[in-house]
């Protein structure tokens, strides 16, 4: 007999909206879960079907983009409409959660307003009617409640009166704590175009990194991408052509920062963070020119490929004409390198995406553009692969990125 859908709040940060529903979807496809999603585009909150709780904390678990999920007891656009659904919400239900042994406290949640904590305070003693009977414990309760007011998106503009109210009670908190943990300002080694820790783990998620699997960036850097990955328990691989970066030896990003230290390597990120142990190696390697055997296949591909702004594109090449190295040369030779440009980049990494992902594995990776340029029909395509998500993150007013997240659907033909 199946279980009943129960109708649960997700609560997300309000920033990087454009990514939500991606990064969700993907988490969902990761765990082969089935919900029901009633959401409006830009509300902090969705709505969620569910029949299985287990299921809503699996997502959690990996989300970084949401704060927390309700189970819903209740939810209006009329506080008294608010307190007496509560009031009618079966009594079995709530002692499940709620008994003389349980200690629990009842939080409170806004947005787009500000209480005092006086008002919040006047707040909780509105909902005494509840049948709560065991002791109250701010930090670490067995059971978290919360009241929720949603106030509009309009900080300008604030009514008197929220246009929507909820209660529930904590299933999960997201991931949002490891934004801090992960964070590039206690970051060991970084580079200049280093990606921030947030956006590294909704690529980890949208390329669904599960423990076990092999993760490749192609244009690695300072490895932010990577300690996302091993995080999430992949093994990582990745490889550049800037042989100075991967030795920590280009100048400081950090301007308190005279002069790199001896250990400034991807390595001593991953010692940083104890996941040592997920991190294969990194290679100098031009991705012009691929070194891998024909045979060599990787879950997932999350990279930032050079733009050409802060980070030069560089391949190795020549303009001189039949250029010949001796062969006495060789060994002391450095490959001179030119402009390697952002077209045939995406060219090569689709390319290469279809010959070495696996069957289903993804590619996750940032496309630059001028935003009153930009249509549909400029990104890059690949018959063996498929867009699944397109999320835009503005840069300025002329600028932004896509983060585009392809699946391999079928093996490219001779």
């Amino acid at each position: 007999m199946s279980e009943k859908p129960i109708v649960y709040l997700f609560w997300f940060a309000h920033e990087h909206l454009d990514f939500r529903r991606a990064e969700i979807n993907s988490i969902l496809e990761m765990y082969n879960i089935n919900i029901q999603i009633n959401a409006q585009k830009d509300y902090p909150y969705w709505l969620v079907t569910a029949t299985s709780e287990d299921a809503i904390k699996k997502v959690a678990n990996r989300a970084v983009s949401l704060r927390f999920c309700l189970e819903l007891w209740a939810s209006s656009e009329k506080l008294q409409d608010l307190h007496n659904g509560l009031r009618l919400y079966p009594l079995e239900k709530i002692r499940k959660h709620i008994t003389k042994d349980k200690s629990f406290k009842v939080s409170i949640e806004t947005f787009c307003k500000h209480f005092s904590q006086a008002e919040k305070i006047k707040k909780i003693e509105s909902f005494s009617y509840l049948p709560l009977e065991g002791p109250v414990k701010l930090k670490n309760p067995d059971t978290t409640l919360c009241y929720i007011e949603f106030y509009g998106l309009k900080p300008n503009n604030i009514p008197d009166e929220p246009y929507m109210y909820f209660f529930g009670r904590l299933v999960a908190n997201g991931q949002r704590e490891l934004i801090q943990k992960l964070s590039l300002k206690n970051r060991n080694f970084i580079g200049n175009t280093s990606m921030d820790a947030q956006l590294s783990i909704i690529m980890a998620n949208q390329a669904n990194v599960k423990s076990s699997d092999l993760v490749l960036d192609p244009f690695v850097g300072s490895g932010s991408l990577l300690v996302a990955a091993a995080y999430f328990g992949g093994y990582t691989l990745g490889t550049d052509i800037d042989f100075l970066m991967l030795h920590g030896r280009t100048r400081p990003t950090r301007i308190t920062q005279k002069v790199r230290g001896k250990d400034d390597s991807i390595i001593a990120n991953m010692n940083q963070y104890e996941l040592t142990s997920y991190h294969l190696d990194v290679l100098v390697s031009d991705f012009s020119r691929p070194m891998w055997h024909s045979n060599f296949r990787v879950d997932a591909i999350i990279t930032d490929p050079p733009y050409g702004i802060r980070e030069s594109t560089e391949r190795i090449g020549t303009t001189k004409k039949n250029l010949i190295v001796d062969a006495k040369q060789m060994s002391v030779h450095i490959p001179s390198k030119i402009n390697y440009e952002l077209p045939q980049i995406f060219k090569d990494l689709l390319i290469f995406s279809a010959r070495h992902l696996k069957l289903n594995g993804r590619l996750v990776c940032w496309f630059p553009f001028f935003r009153d340029q930009y249509s549909e029909d400029q990104l890059p395509s690949h018959p063996c692969l498929q867009i699944l998500a397109n999320c835009e993150q503005t840069l300025s007013n002329y600028t932004s990125r896509r983060l585009l997240t392809y699946v391999k659907i079928k093996e490219p033909e001779v």
